[in-house]
């Protein structure tokens, strides 16, 4: 059987990241991005209330109950008809300290109030004849609630019908999708909001087929936490011999996000046993330290360890089963070897009495 590695490239071009990385001049209202590999182009048209001019996406002053639509203009320049997919989502943050704001698999952490998919609506889909320019309607309806911090994700433009995929040399499949994804920041006050961690758990888990130990956190406010950097030291219950460590800089977390920080067990077996994790985050002046126990069961571990990657390719050959196969090749060889000797004997033997008798 082939084994087929199917790897997706999800390429997500972002104008500008909420103020907190370096912005990209914003496009001019009315004037459209170069379409490129998306197949389409599209422009912001920025409405009154919106609190930076000179980005790339939208920064509103809201207030409760307050609801407003928003226009984006989609042009087609091509000659063939294409069909646009519109998905909303609420900001995330992935394991690598990044935040996400276009279709993800990850989950909304708990604290999250709003969630922005039930706050901000549209359609799911826009067709685009050739050459056709088409105004898309987005509404936000705001809680009545009032709200302090941030509210923040994306609204991601990809062209549907991106499924095929190019062969490589090795038999993988690798399948390329472009998307636009424009970030959305609602904001009913001023008042600056203090950022909060809270610790979930620590479990053993995989990445990439590798055993993992993960930190699971969350930002359990509506404020973004930036310049964020996560240490990490795993020890066994009985011993302050640190056996896997991980320390990353310059993360950030999106309101109200959790990660799932992974400290990898460098191609190690994983072994069943109560360990203690050693854990601490920084942000500017802000300083969070955790110590928890957590228990690795032997389910978790043979579980884990047939998956491992890194395991499969160092057990390499089994020389034992080899021997057994050699061993079990010579027996056979030698055992017909001598058969066919005592046959030819035997054959010989009768020849020679037959021509005695003859005589």
């Amino acid at each position: 059987m082939t084994y087929l590695n199917k790897r997706i490239t999800f390429l997500i071009f972002i104008l500008a990241i909420f103020g907190f990385l370096s912005p990209q001049t914003a496009q001019a209202e009315n004037k459209p991005n170069a379409a490129g590999a998306a197949g389409f182009s599209y422009s912001i048209h920025f409405p009154e209330n919106q609190m930076e001019k000179d980005i790339g996406y939208y920064h509103l002053k809201m207030t409760p109950n307050q609801k407003q639509t928003l226009s984006i203009t989609l042009n087609n320049p091509s000659e063939e008809n294409v069909e646009v997919a519109v998905s909303l989502n609420s900001a995330k943050t992935n394991p690598n300290g990044v935040i996400e704001y276009g279709d993800s698999s990850l989950k909304n952490d708990p604290s999250l109030a709003y969630d922005f998919k039930k706050i901000v609506s549209g359609p799911d889909k826009v067709a685009l004849a050739a050459g056709e320019t088409k105004e898309v309607e987005l509404t936000i309806q705001m809680p009545e609630t009032a709200y302090e911090g941030v509210l923040s994700g994306g609204i991601q433009l990809m062209k549907t019908g991106q499924d095929q995929a190019d062969e490589t040399d090795k038999g993988s499949k690798i399948i390329n999708q472009y998307a636009y994804v424009i970030g959305v920041l609602l904001q009913e006050s001023d008042k600056p909001v203090t950022p909060e961690l809270a610790l979930n758990t620590v479990m053993a888990g995989q990445s990439n087929y590798r055993n993992t130990v993960y930190v699971h956190f969350s930002n359990i406010t509506a404020t973004y936490v930036n310049d964020l950097t996560a240490e990490v030291q795993i020890t066994s219950e009985k011993s302050k011999e640190v056996l896997y460590e991980r320390k990353q800089t310059a993360m950030r977390m999106a309101p109200n996000s959790f990660i799932n920080f992974p400290v990898s067990m460098n191609g190690e077996k994983m072994v069943p046993g109560k360990y203690k994790a050693a854990i601490l985050v920084t942000s500017g002046d802000q300083k969070w330290t955790w110590d928890k126990d957590f228990t690795i069961t032997d389910k978790e571990a043979n579980q884990f360890n047939e998956r491992d990657v890194g395991l499969v390719q160092k057990k390499g050959l089994d020389w034992t089963m080899i021997g057994w196969i050699v061993g079990s090749i010579v027996f056979f060889t030698a055992l017909l070897f001598g058969v066919m000797v005592f046959f030819r004997k035997k054959k010989e033997a009768e020849t020679k009495k037959r021509k005695k008798s003859r005589k």
